[in-house]
Order: structure tokens, then C-alpha cells, then sequence
């Protein structure tokens, strides 16, 4: 039995028939040259014992009585893979376009909680030959950070599959049983050391927030007046329902780092440059592009250097993205500013950022709230806190295999909600930086138009000059990751 922390619940309080908190990665596995038969079936084969091993995926959620508190982890034993492996064989002959449209309409639909919580899709039918695996797991059990490392108990860092035992099944235990004397106590033990924590903390939060105040300067009414606080109104910012679109897009790593290097930023600094270059095209077009600046709000992880637990360690923070702004060159030294100022914040804040607290009685709260806020409309009202969320997470530098064949790219899949539309989530594989775009179809209705200006955005980037010294008060880039190889300096499409 295992203790759910206060953030991971919340997002199982949070969901809702429209508003679905799972994540998921669309992994596109070439097949070995040698491939003969059927490679979805030996994908399958080599997928059931890796899975069953993985105590990740053998974990599945035991409700407290009358859902009083977050639930807590217990093993379930050996998972009923019908409840959990899908297949799905395309039209004849299909095209990417049909695989993005085939994941959106997997991304739509919710986790059954009376199992761990996960389903993952073989798909077949490309033109290509190519094989995709479609991933989808709740946000309550894991962050990006997190997910990442999982990608050690599925796959392989070389074509020669690990062997694994013929008698697999019998090192896994029975599933587990909790009685509910065990989980009540379980919960109130974890409220009174989560009460005493916070007691104990007191002191330095208030010291931390106070020298944040002071440093940053109050904010005056006429601040909050005039909603400099707050993201401009979009089309991106509205009540949405269940229909998800999709979108991957691939760009180089090695061009993205140039741009970077270049005009003494980060490659997180591009990755938003690019999307706040997107985003100005689209709503030019689609809506209108507001006055004041798009507002973006930023995972930001609170891990430790070698922390690959489970479960949600992260906090979010507010970057402006300069989308007011027509010179993209103007625009890149802005986001480089606030993206800094937000990394300050998040590293003076890291000690006091909160990712567990009781839980006593917030299923009840949250879950009525986040219930009420959808029907209510308010989203529709209300001016938003952020437009969209961008997120970058670090992935493996070295290519990953499955059942001998290559995996080409990993496009991650992410949340949307009330009010924010649009999810960007980029991750780093081997030579190239996977862009997953998530949109709600209410508020983005042509994802693929969002798309092809972000390659419009990375263009414009790329013929940027070079930008002035650096002075010593700028940032420098972070430092270069060595490649296995070269890589093309224009985007590359993922087509089959």
C-alpha cells in the first residue's frame, strides 16, 4: 500500500467527462530489416511480460469509504491485459494525418479506475510499414520527469530484445488486499504528518514569500485593475468539451540549439519563442492576435539530480510570451527575460512549494468545484489565469527499440481544460525535439493550421541574426549535449 500525495490527487479530483487528466506518448517504431510475420503481434508478445513486471503498471487505486480522502496505491497483481491492450488496424494503406486523428479520439476518452491506470494501443495499417504505440496513463500517477524513466522497463537501448524469463508470471504475487481500517488509518496518519510539516515550515515560507515581495515590488491596484496580471482574452480561452484534436510536428535539436546559442539563450527560451511565434500567426488569422502579451503557464520539476519516483514532483509558473511584440528578435530577448525571472522564482520558492498536503475532505471540494466550474460556463466569463500550457521535458539522447525495431519519435500527448485550450509539450530524442500539440476542438478546430506555423516560427528564427555581445548580466545557454550524429538543419516530416 502506498500513500497518494495531495497534488497527485488533485488531479484525479479534477476530471471530468470533458476534461480527461491523463497524459500520453505516440511512439512510431520502424520495423528491423529482418522483420518477418506479423510485428504488431510481436510487439504485443514482448509487451505483456515487461508491463506485468513493472509494479508501475500493476498499481491501481483503493477508494477510502464515502471517497473521505485520495485513495492509495495497492499492487493488483498480474493486469487483465483485455481491460488494457487495444489494436487498431488503419485504412488501407493510411497516411499520418489518419494516425494523429485515430490518437485524438483515444485522447478523448476517460481511465476506468477500477483498473491500474493505463491502456496502450498498438496501431498498424501505415503505408510505411511502421508500427505505433499509443500510451496513455493518469496524471495522478506520474509526471513527465517520471514517465520518461518508465521508458527502461518497456524498451531496449539496442535492436537485440533482453531476454526475460519463460516463467514470468510466477514472480508476481496475488493482488493485493487492503481492509478499510488499514486505508482509513493510512489517511489520517498521512494528514497529521502533512499538518505538522506545514507547521513546521511556517516560518521559512513566510520568510521566503516576504524577501520575494520585497525583492519584486508590491503590486498595486492599478495592477489589478487593469489585469496585468492575468492573460488576454482568446479564442484558445473557453468552455470545451471531450473532442480532442492532434498534431506532431519534429524539429532538429541541433538547429533549435544554434538559434540558442546564437543569441545567448536557452533552448527552453527558443522552445517558447517558437511557440509564442505560432501562436501569433494562427490567431492573426483565427480570432484575432490581443494587444497584451499571451500569458503561458510552465511545468517547472522540483526533483532531485537521479529522482525518478513515481508520482507528481513539479510546480507551475507564469511566463509572458511576448506575443505582443512583432520583431521576432525583440521577441526572443523578452521571452528570454521572463522565462529567467520565472526559473529565479521557482529556484528561490523550490523549498517551500508544496507537492503534498492533507487530503481530508478535498475529493468532496475539489471535486464538486471542478464539476460546477464546467457547467457553470464560467470559463466563457472569466478572464484566464493563462492561455495555454507549454511544457519541455528532457528524453533520452540515445535511440530506443522495441521488439528489434527503431523507435523514430515520441510525441507526448497532454491535458487540456477550462479555459486553456492548448497544450504544447515538447520532448528531447536522440537528435530531434518532439512536439505533441493537444488541443481542445471547440477552441482550436484545425490543429494542423497550428502546426505548420510553428515551422513557419522556426524559419524566421533560423534567419535571425546574431545577436548583440553578450553582457554580464544575460543569461549564457546551457551547455551543449554532445549528438551521436548529425542532424538536418531544416524540420523534418514524420510521415510514414
Amino acid at each position: 500500500m502506498r500513500n497518494m500525495s495531495g497534488l497527485d490527487g488533485a488531479f484525479l479530483h479534477l476530471e471530468t467527462p470533458s476534461t480527461p487528466m491523463h497524459v500520453a506518448v505516440l511512439y512510431l517504431i520502424e520495423p528491423p530489416p529482418a522483420a518477418t510475420g506479423d510485428f504488431g503481434s510481436e510487439i504485443r508478445r514482448q509487451l505483456l511480460p515487461r508491463l506485468a513486471l513493472a509494479s508501475f503498471f500493476r498499481s491501481r487505486l483503493a477508494p477510502m469509504p464515502l471517497n473521505l480522502a485520495n485513495p492509495v496505491w495497492i499492487d493488483g497483481g498480474i493486469p487483465d491485459f483485455s481491460q488494457h491492450l487495444r489494436h487498431i488496424v488503419l485504412p488501407a494503406a493510411a497516411g499520418f494525418g489518419e494516425l494523429e486523428a485515430c490518437v485524438s479520439g483515444l485522447h478523448s476518452t476517460l481511465l476506468d479506475r477500477q483498473y491500474p491506470l493505463w491502456e496502450l494501443t498498438i496501431i498498424e495499417g501505415l503505408a510505411g510499414g511502421e508500427v505505433a504505440l499509443y500510451l496513455k496513463i493518469h496524471h495522478a500517477a506520474l509526471d513527465g520527469v517520471s514517465g520518461m524513466a518508465l521508458v527502461a522497463a518497456l524498451f531496449d537501448s539496442g535492436a537485440v530484445p533482453r531476454a526475460v524469463p519463460p516463467d514470468w508470471r510466477e514472480g508476481i504475487g496475488e493482488a493485493e488486499v487492503v481492509g478499510t481500517r488499514e486505508r482509513l488509518g493510512a489517511a489520517f496518519g498521512h494528514a497529521a504528518g502533512q499538518c505538522l510539516k506545514f507547521a513546521r515550515h511556517l516560518p521559512r515560507t513566510l520568510q521566503v514569500l516576504a524577501g520575494m515581495l520585497k525583492s519584486a515590488g508590491q503590486v498595486t491596484a492599478n495592477d489589478m485593475r487593469q489585469g496585468r496580471l492575468l492573460g488576454p482574452k482568446t479564442t484558445l480561452n473557453g468552455p470545451i468539451d471531450a473532442a480532442r484534436g492532434f498534431a506532431a510536428l519534429t524539429l532538429p535539436f541541433s538547429g533549435v540549439r544554434e538559434i540558442a546559442c546564437r543569441h545567448q539563450a536557452t533552448v527552453n527560451d527558443v522552445v517558447l519563442t517558437l511557440c509564442s511565434g505560432a501562436l501569433r500567426r494562427y490567431l492573426q488569422e483565427h480570432g484575432g492576435l490581443p494587444n497584451r502579451s499571451l500569458i503561458a503557464t510552465m511545468p517547472v520539476s522540483l526533483r532531485t539530480a537521479g529522482d525518478t519516483a513515481t508520482g507528481i514532483q513539479a510546480t507551475l509558473t507564469l511566463v509572458s510570451l511576448a506575443t505582443h511584440l512583432a520583431d521576432p528578435l525583440q521577441r526572443l530577448h523578452a521571452v528570454r527575460a521572463a522565462a529567467g525571472a520565472a526559473k529565479d522564482w521557482t529556484t528561490r520558492a523550490h523549498s517551500i512549494i508544496p507537492t503534498d498536503f492533507p487530503s481530508l475532505g478535498v475529493p468532496w471540494i475539489v471535486g464538486g468545484l471542478a464539476s460546477l466550474y464546467g457547467r457553470s460556463g464560467l470559463a466563457k466569463a472569466l478572464p484566464p489565469l493563462a492561455n495555454l500550457a507549454i511544457s519541455n521535458v528532457p528524453g533520452p539522447r540515445q535511440a530506443l527499440y522495441l521488439a528489434g525495431g527503431r523507435i523514430r519519435a515520441c510525441w507526448p500527448l497532454s491535458i487540456v481544460e477550462h479555459g486553456l485550450g492548448l497544450n504544447i509539450t515538447v520532448f528531447s530524442y536522440c537528435d530531434a525535439l518532439d512536439f505533441g500539440l493537444t488541443v481542445a476542438a471547440t477552441a482550436v478546430p484545425d490543429v494542423q493550421v497550428l502546426a505548420r506555423a510553428l515551422t513557419a516560427a522556426y524559419d524566421e528564427l533560423q534567419h535571425l541574426p546574431a545577436a548583440e555581445p553578450q553582457s554580464a548580466h544575460v543569461r549564457r545557454p546551457a551547455a551543449r549535449r554532445k549528438e551521436s550524429r548529425q542532424v538536418p538543419t531544416q524540420p523534418k516530416a514524420r510521415t510514414p
